[in-house]
């Protein structure tokens, strides 16, 4: 199941994305009422647990076999009318995929050639670092390159939504504490990042953490470690590499983590970027992103994620 965050005037709906389009939510069950509770937000289906997630998407199912919804989408599709509830993609206003994340993880340096392109030793324990929900942005939203930097670098990464409390877990059952996955850019400012030992500055800048543009639920990926990553710069390709060069997977990421604290639903992880950033380049070859850029970050089952960049003004 894919599910997604957008704005409807002044309200983030949860959206679920189909074959006809995306089925706003809230609005479908004012024409398609449900004797079940169904979750209208996105916190509220990850923190709702299975039970949450089955009704919707029972209630989805139902809809798109109905016969009335079958007459309807025939009227839509030859113009005749239009639906409060069936969105497109491209008329969207996107939220975050995850919109109020208690904590936002990263792991930095989690792929071997990532790693050996920046000439750092192989890390023996996770390298973490974190993100605020200020920087978090939606799928094709804007973001502004801060005249603070002159050294914007992207990150393509995997991002873990975790839907179960999680403490102490052992690593053979870590991956059943996910709810689902989602694409991230950790955008990076490595002139501020660098500044100290300290990563922080360059990490949590407003709009350096766009994610989406949905969530898709962990029975519908599989294996998150054999999944393709790509990122592209005005179309041409900078990272193109695989999950499976991760230096700690995604399970053993999660169990290290709730070794240490406590993991809640709705959580995300960022767990590595593969090589190809700016910051990997001989020097004299570093070119950072400018405004007028655009870039898109694409994960094999989880779609593209894209973001212009503008000047702050």
């Amino acid at each position: 199941m894919e599910l997604l965050s957008f704005r409807q005037g002044e309200e983030t709906r949860l959206g679920v994305r189909t074959s006809h389009g995306i089925i706003d939510v809230a609005a479908a069950l004012q024409e398609y009422p449900s004797k079940c509770q169904i979750a209208t937000d996105m916190m509220a289906v990850i923190q709702g647990g299975k039970q949450t997630l089955r009704a919707l998407e029972a209630y989805i199912a139902d809809l798109l076999e109905s016969a009335r919804f079958k007459l309807e989408l025939s009227a839509v599709e030859k113009g005749e009318r239009a639906s409060d509830y069936l969105k497109s993609e491209s008329g969207l206003t996107w939220e975050p995929a995850v919109t109020s994340p208690q904590k936002i993880i990263c792991v930095g340096l989690n792929y071997r050639r990532h790693a050996e392109e920046t000439g750092s030793p192989i890390p023996q324990a996770p390298i973490l670092f974190n993100k605020f929900n200020n920087a978090l942005t939606g799928h094709r939203s804007p973001i502004v390159i801060p005249g603070a930097t002159s050294k914007l670098d992207y990150e393509a990464e995997l991002a873990i939504v975790i839907g179960r409390q999680a403490r102490f877990v052992q690593r053979e059952y870590a991956l059943d504490y996910v709810f689902g996955y989602t694409i991230a850019n950790d955008l990076s400012a490595r002139d501020l990042q660098m500044r100290t030992s300290q990563w922080m500055l360059g990490k949590v800048c407003d709009g350096f953490a766009p994610l989406g543009p949905w969530i898709v639920t962990a029975d519908a990926v599989g294996d998150p470690n054999a999944l393709s990553i790509q990122t592209f710069v005005n179309d041409e390709v900078r990272q193109h590499s695989n999950t499976a060069d991760m230096i700690f997977y995604c399970d053993e990421i999660i169990s290290y983590l709730s070794h240490h604290f406590t993991l809640l639903p709705g959580d995300v992880i960022l767990t590595g970027t593969p090589e190809g950033v700016v910051l990997g380049y001989p020097e004299d070859q570093q070119v950072y992103l400018k405004p007028g850029d655009e870039v898109k970050v694409r994960i094999e089952k989880l779609g593209e994620l894209q973001n212009s960049f503008v000047e702050e003004l």
